[in-house]
C-alpha cells in the first residue's frame, strides 16, 4: 500500500465513519430533545461498559487478524490465513457469550456503581449486543487484513443507520405513551442490537461472495485453534487495551463521576444522570471531531506491519510523518471551532446553554485525543502495542483520579478538564515512546502553521460569543450563526494555510478527488 493508497483508504474510511459518527453522535440531539438529559445520561453512563465489554470480549482480535493476515500474505500462505479466519471466528463467538454472562450475572452491582437501578434496564437489552458483536466484528478484521477498507466502512454505515433511526422511533414511541426515563432508556438500547444484527448480515453476505473468501484445503483441527488463539490472544489483548482509550475513560467516567457528584452535595433534585447528560453533549460532538483519528488508524496498523516485516524503515518514517501532518491538519481547526462556538452550539442542537464550559473544554481536548488515538495506532503498527497498553492504563489511573479530585472542586466540568489534562499527558507519553524507538520529525514548521491557523480562525468566529448574549439566543438564531460561522472559519483556515505555505504541493495531489484537478 503506498502513501497515496493509505490516503484513499483513509479517506473512505473517513468518509464512511464520519457518516457513521454523524449517526451514532448526532442521534443524541433528537434523543436529548425527545426524552430529555436524564435518558441522554443514562445512556451516556451505560453504553462505556458496553463499549469496553465488547472490544475486551474480542480481546482486539478484528485488529489482530489484519496484522496477522498481512503477515500471511506477504509470506503468500492462503492456509494460515483461513487458520487465522476460522479461529478468529471461534474466538469472538466465545468470548462474545463469555462477556454477555458475566454482565447478565453482575447486571445489578454494575448499575448500582453506574448511579443506580434506573440504569439497569438499558445495561441488560444492550448486553445482548454482545452475543453477535464480536463474530460481526471479525469480518472486519478480516477485509482489514486485505486492505479492503470498503467493507468496514459500509458496515459501520448500516449499523449506524438502523441503530440511530431505531433509538430515535422508539424514543419517541416510548415517550408518547408515557414510559419512565429509566424504560425509555432501556428501550431505546434495542436500537443498538438491531444495528449490529443488520452489520453482520451484510458482512457475511460479503465474505462469502468476496474473491478473498479462501475455500478449505485441509481440515481444521482442535490442535490449530490452540495453536492460532495463543497467538492471536498474545497479539490481541495489549492492542485491545489500545483500542479503547476512549472507551475505557469513558467508563472511568461512567464509575468515579457519579461516586464524585454524590460527594459534592448537589441539588438533590437533580439526578446523577441528568448531570451526566450535560457531560454527555459534549461528549457526542468530541466524537465527531476525533472522526479522522479514528479512521485512519484501520489502514495505518497493517499497513505498518508489512513495512516493517519488509524492513522498510524510511517508507514506515515516511508514512508516520505523513499521518501526523493529515491529522494536525483536521484535529486542530476542530478543536478551535468546537471551543470558540461552545454556546451557540449548545443552544442549536440540545435547546439551552447549560454545560456550554463542559463542551468548551472537551473541545479543546478533542486535538490531543486525536493525537492519542493515532499515535497508539502508530505503536500497534510496529509491534509495541504492549507499551501503549501500559501508557494507556496509566492515563486510566490518573483520570480516575482527577475526576474524584475536580468533580467535587467545580462540578461536572471538573471531569472535562480531567479529561483536558489526561488526553494531553497521554499523547506526550506516546510521542516520547515514540520517538525513542524510531526517529521521525514530532514536530514540524507545518504544524505550528496549522495551530496558528486554526487559533486565528477561532478567535475571528469566538469573539462575537463574548459581545452577544447568545445564551439567550433562540435555537434558529444560534443554528443560523453557527453554519454562517463554518463558512467564514473554512475560508480564514484555508486562506490561512495557502498564505503561510503551509501544505505543499504534492499533498495536495495525494488527495482523493480534489487531487487530480491539482495535477
Amino acid at each position: 500500500m503506498s502513501h497515496s493508497t493509505l490516503i484513499k483508504s483513509t479517506f473512505i474510511l473517513t468518509l464512511a465513519t464520519l457518516v457513521s459518527k454523524l449517526l451514532g453522535s448526532l442521534f443524541r440531539i433528537p434523543l436529548q430533545n425527545i426524552a430529555g438529559d436524564e435518558v441522554l445520561g443514562i445512556f451516556s453512563l451505560v453504553y462505556p461498559v458496553y463499549m469496553v465489554t465488547l472490544i475486551l470480549s474480542v480481546a482486539g482480535i478484528p485488529i489482530a487478524i489484519s496484522k496477522l493476515i498481512s503477515e500471511a500474505r506477504v509470506a503468500r500462505d492462503t492456509t494460515r490465513i483461513r487458520h487465522i479466519y476460522i479461529t478468529a471466528s471461534w474466538l469472538g463467538l466465545l468470548f462474545g457469550v463469555l462477556s454477555f454472562s458475566l454482565i447478565s450475572l453482575f447486571s445489578k452491582p454494575i448499575s448500582s456503581l453506574l448511579g443506580g437501578e434506573e440504569t439497569l434496564p438499558a445495561l441488560l437489552i444492550v448486553a445482548t449486543s454482545l452475543l453477535v458483536a464480536p463474530y460481526m466484528a471479525v469480518y472486519r478484521g478480516y477485509f482489514q487484513g486485505f486492505e479492503d477498507m470498503r467493507p468496514t466502512a459500509l458496515s459501520q454505515v448500516i449499523e449506524q443507520f438502523v441503530r440511530a433511526g431505531l433509538i430515535i422511533v422508539l424514543a419517541y414511541v416510548l415517550t408518547s405513551y408515557q414510559f419512565s426515563n429509566d424504560m425509555v432508556a432501556g428501550g431505546v438500547m434495542v436500537g443498538s442490537v438491531a444495528g449490529v444484527l443488520a452489520s453482520l448480515v451484510y458482512l457475511r453476505i460479503k465474505y462469502i461472495r468476496s474473491p478473498h473468501h479462501i475455500q478449505a484445503t485441509e481440515r481444521y483441527s482442535l490442535q490449530h485453534f490452540k495453536t492460532w488463539s495463543r497467538l492471536i490472544l498474545r497479539i490481541s489483548i495489549p492492542i485491545a487495551v489500545g483500542t479503547i482509550t476512549m472507551a475505557l475513560l469513558n467508563l472511568v467516567d461512567s464509575l468515579t463521576i457519579p461516586l464524585s457528584l454524590s460527594q459534592l452535595g448537589a441539588d438533590p433534585t437533580v439526578s446523577t444522570a441528568y448531570q451526566y447528560g450535560i457531560y454527555g453533549r459534549g461528549l457526542s460532538l468530541v466524537q465527531i471531531a476525533t472522526v479522522f483519528a479514528t479512521s485512519i488508524i484501520l489502514p495505518l496498523v497493517p499497513l505498518l506491519t508489512a513495512k516493517k516485516q519488509e524492513h522498510d524503515r524510511t517508507e514506515m518514517v515516511a508514512i508516520i510523518e505523513q499521518t501526523q501532518r493529515l491529522t494536525h491538519l483536521i484535529s486542530w481547526p476542530a478543536a478551535a471551532g468546537l471551543f470558540a462556538l461552545a454556546i451557540p452550539l449548545n443552544v442549536a442542537l440540545f435547546t439551552n446553554a447549560e454545560g456550554s464550559l463542559v463542551i468548551a473544554i472537551l473541545g479543546a481536548s478533542s486535538v490531543f485525543t486525536s493525537l492519542t488515538i493515532v499515535s497508539t495506532g502508530v505503536l500497534q503498527g510496529i509491534d509495541f502495542a504492549k507499551q501503549a497498553a501500559w501508557i494507556i492504563l496509566g492515563g486510566v489511573v490518573i483520570k480516575a483520579g482527577l475526576n474524584l479530585w475536580l468533580v467535587v472542586e467545580m462540578g461536572i466540568a471538573g471531569a472535562g478538564l480531567a479529561t483536558l489534562l489526561v488526553y494531553m499527558l497521554l499523547a506526550a507519553g506516546n510521542g516520547v515512546y515514540l520517538l525513542r524507538q524510531i526517529r521521525f520529525r514530532i514536530i514540524e514548521s507545518a504544524h505550528l502553521k496549522t495551530i496558528a491557523s486554526s487559533l486565528i480562525m477561532g478567535a475571528v468566529v469566538g469573539l462575537p460569543t463574548l459581545y452577544f448574549s447568545m445564551a439567550h439566543w433562540s435555537r434558529g438564531a444560534s443554528f443560523l450563526y453557527v453554519a454562517g460561522a463554518m463558512i467564514v472559519g473554512a475560508i480564514l483556515y484555508s486562506g490561512s494555510l495557502y498564505i503561510m505555505k503551509a501544505i505543499d504541493r504534492q499533498t495536495l495531489q495525494q488527495l482523493p478527488i480534489f487531487g487530480k484537478y491539482i495535477r
